[in-house]
């Protein structure tokens, strides 16, 4: 049911066709590779839809055209199922994954690793029997969180998710949540939470939305509690205050390369074409894009591209 219902995600979110990209850039001063060493390669890049990825999916795309590479964009498909599945059957060669990702939803697993890179190193083994590569993972981690506005904090008095499990028993009204619909049904989500802290929230009390109404909802107090990932530039910019996750129930979604393995087999300078640009990346970068996009209404592509010349990474040919 699985592998069909991926298949179904695959055509309807039209993975069969792409844009090609058009920037004429080069390699900048801090590629750290020589030459185009993907010249001649055909290369297709995809992410899931929210704005990091896309941000992310640009940003690959855009170093593979450096490198020289005629690339075809598939970025923004929805959810997670599609970006993995055309990756793993090879409709794209490429994307920007989460390690955590990789390892409850794809692998199945029900317990993270705590630490990062053992996190990473147990998805990256384990996923090679699918034909997937994962490269080196960067420090950014976009883990789940569940925020609140200040009026919310004072009036709730809860700063980890263990008091907000608490209050759930004291007074289930208080605990509303505002989530997405993926973090409602996912195990490393609101149901795996609500089981690792004993939460007592009644379904009528959770409301399910998109991302950007998530954010908009809580900052207005219309939720008591959102859900939020913890590296969303709206977090700073509508002054949300991030819940500790004490019982680090959590995984690790640090993010890193998912490459189809034949891809990279026939193309193998795409890791040391991306490896520069994924050692750079952290929460602090990742906060400061998300922002430009979600908060100032600019461009993904710009916010990527601008980004990469600014590094060094690319520049205008």
């Amino acid at each position: 049911m699985l592998a069909l219902g991926a298949l179904a995600v695959l055509g309807g979110c039209g993975l069969v066709s792409g844009s090609a990209m058009s920037d004429t850039v080069l390699p900048g001063p801090k590629a750290d590779y020589p030459d185009r060493p993907l010249t001649g390669a055909h290369l297709t890049v995809t992410s899931k839809e929210f704005t990091e990825q896309i941000v992310l999916g640009q940003m690959m795309g855009l170093v593979f055209e450096a490198a020289g590479a005629l690339v075809i964009d598939k970025t923004s498909i929805q959810g997670s199922i599609g970006a993995r599945e055309a990756v793993k059957t090879g409709t794209a060669d490429a994307a920007y994954e989460y390690t955590g990702t990789g390892w409850i939803t794809y692998l199945g697993h029900t317990k993270p690793i705590v630490n990062p890179r053992q996190q990473w190193k147990a998805v990256r083994d384990e996923d090679r029997k699918n034909g997937i590569v994962w490269l080196p993972a960067s420090t950014l981690n976009n883990t789940y969180a569940l925020a609140l506005n200040t009026a919310n904090q004072k009036k709730l008095g809860v700063h980890t998710l263990s008091e907000v499990a608490a209050l759930s028993h004291k007074n289930p009204g208080a605990v509303t949540m505002c989530v997405e619909n993926e973090f409602a049904t996912r195990n490393d989500g609101l149901p795996g939470m609500a089981r690792a802290y004993g939460m007592n929230v009644p379904s009528a009390n959770i409301r399910k939305m998109t991302g950007g109404v998530v954010y908009t909802e809580t900052q207005k107090g219309t939720c008591a509690l959102g859900e939020v990932f913890t590296t969303d530039g709206r977090i700073k910019a509508m002054n949300l205050h991030v819940l500790a996750d004490d019982k680090h129930f959590f995984p690790n979604y640090n993010v890193a390369p998912e490459i189809n393995a034949k891809a990279l087999k026939k193309y193998p300078a795409m890791a040391e074409v991306l490896a520069p640009v994924t050692k750079a990346l952290n929460n602090t970068v990742a906060q400061e894009l998300n922002r430009k996009v979600d908060v100032d209404g600019e461009d993904p592509h710009e916010v990527a591209k601008n980004w990469l010349i600014q590094e060094g990474f690319i520049k205008a040919g």
